[in-house]
């Protein structure tokens, strides 16, 4: 048996996966089996002590190799109040780009100055929101961003921190729908076009904003050093330039997030340590030769942060052989719940909870129950003999996946369930058919 079918390699789960002696998958002290049991499926899982330790991994990283280092956690990948209370205890601050993520914040009483306000079209209401709440920073996409948020601080007489969202043009050879640091997006001013320069010079000239820092974000994931390297290297030159020619005093370099995580066991990915010594050396030996001031360094990191930690239960159903070319094994999620394969053509593993040591001695594609044919889960993966009544779990499942989650086909959004030490906590029920009309007028 090759490496690659090692039945026991759990690298892609949580980071307190086992086997049980019965065969099944058991993660946080928890067997994944009487979860599904327990809570029914589809069923989301987070591994506590994978989170925390995810969320040390940055910090530590990043600030023993420079001198301030701020860790802002991209709630975008998937936010909820359990997960905003352990992100807080960690010390992580925040990364919103909407009036919904803010209000999830501020349920758990989430400090306000470590919360980064981002998005390309903040409402007036949204910006009220995060004004009202105290926000720490908020990150200017567009000029018209830059000449309402002036608006409403004058109207109050405050003053805001904000930083400008630059688009450096650096391809992070990603998927081109989550690559957002190129020429051709719609985030951020570009620096090649005098844009850039434009808003630095428009936003100084308002006395209720505090221009403190530059950001930019290329995508996610990236899998590599290069372009995090050329886009600080891009942006450090700028700040230099602004410096001369308008005064600009730089105090924050934010390099966003998109720090990649396997999904597959034959796929590499960068440690967190790689990703941290080449972009504090990179920012370290820039401000020397520019001869800056070394800035506060903001990194956003979403997926790195939960992407391991959440795994996907879900119950195989029925089956359909089309003979000499393929065998489908459906389960009862898909696409409402993790939309990734279908957008993205995401490829994951996965291991049968129930017979998780067992040989894998057929090749099957996993589709969903939603009504389109691009609704497969995994295509042409090896398992054990699949029977009607098992439970797949899937890894590498806790971003993008419940954020993105929907109610196709009227079907009801994923319960989840944080484990730990052999305790698990229901943090989201699941939704009842009284959910999906409950806003709805007759």
């Amino acid at each position: 048996m090759s490496s690659k079918e090692n039945l026991f390699d759990l690298s892609l789960f949580p980071l307190t996966s086992q086997v049980s002696g019965d065969s099944h998958l058991v993660i946080g002290g928890c067997d994944t089996v009487e979860l599904a049991a327990t809570y029914g499926t589809p069923l989301y899982l987070f591994d506590e002590v994978t989170l925390r330790a995810r969320c040390r991994d940055y910090r530590r990283e990043f600030s023993q190799r420079y001198p301030q280092v701020a860790v802002i956690y991209a709630c975008k990948a998937f936010i909820n109040p359990a997960l905003a209370l352990v992100l807080q205890q960690e010390g992580l601050g925040l990364d919103v780009v909407s009036g919904g993520e803010i209000a999830i914040a501020t349920s758990v009483g989430f400090p306000p100055d470590e919360v980064y306000f981002h998005g390309n079209n903040k409402s007036e209401e949204e910006l009220e929101l995060a004004l009202d709440w105290g926000i720490g920073r908020v990150v200017m996409d567009n000029f018209r961003e830059i000449d309402l948020l002036a608006r409403l601080t004058e109207r109050r007489g405050s003053v805001q921190d904000v930083l400008l969202r630059l688009s450096p043009g650096v391809d992070p050879h990603s998927h081109h729908y989550t690559a957002t640091g190129v020429l051709d997006s719609k985030f951020g001013f570009p620096t090649s076009t005098g844009q850039a320069e434009e808003a630095v010079v428009r936003a100084m000239t308002c006395h209720n904003l505090n221009l403190v820092g530059l950001h930019c974000h290329l995508g996610s994931p990236v899998f590599e050093i290069g372009p995090y390297l050329e886009a600080i290297g891009i942006m450090l030159r700028f700040a230099a330039e602004m410096r001369r020619k308008h005064g600009l005093e730089l105090q924050e370099l934010n390099v966003g997030g998109g720090f990649a995580i396997p999904y597959l066991r034959e796929s590499t990915a960068l440690a967190v340590a790689d990703y941290a010594e080449a972009i504090t050396s990179a920012v370290l030996d820039q401000v020397d030769r520019l001869g800056l001031a070394a800035p506060r360094l903001v990194i956003e990191p979403g997926r790195g942060i939960v992407g391991q930690a959440g795994v996907a239960l879900y119950t195989i159903g029925g089956a359909k052989e089309v003979p000499g070319i393929r065998k489908y094994v459906f389960v009862d999620g898909g696409m409402g719940d993790n939309i990734r394969p279908a957008l993205y053509g995401s490829r994951y593993d996965a291991v049968i909870a129930n017979k998780a040591s067992r040989p894998r001695t057929e090749q099957v594609t996993i589709g969903g129950k939603f009504c389109e044919s691009g609704d497969i889960l995994i295509k042409d993966i090896r398992l054990p003999a699949v029977e009607a009544g098992d439970i797949l779990a899937v890894p590498a499942c806790g971003a993008y996946c419940l954020s993105m989650a929907s109610n196709y086909n009227a079907c009801l959004r994923p319960a989840i369930v944080m484990v730990r030490d052999g305790e698990a906590r229901l943090v989201r029920r699941r939704e009842t058919y009284d959910d999906l009309f409950s806003h709805d007028l007759f």
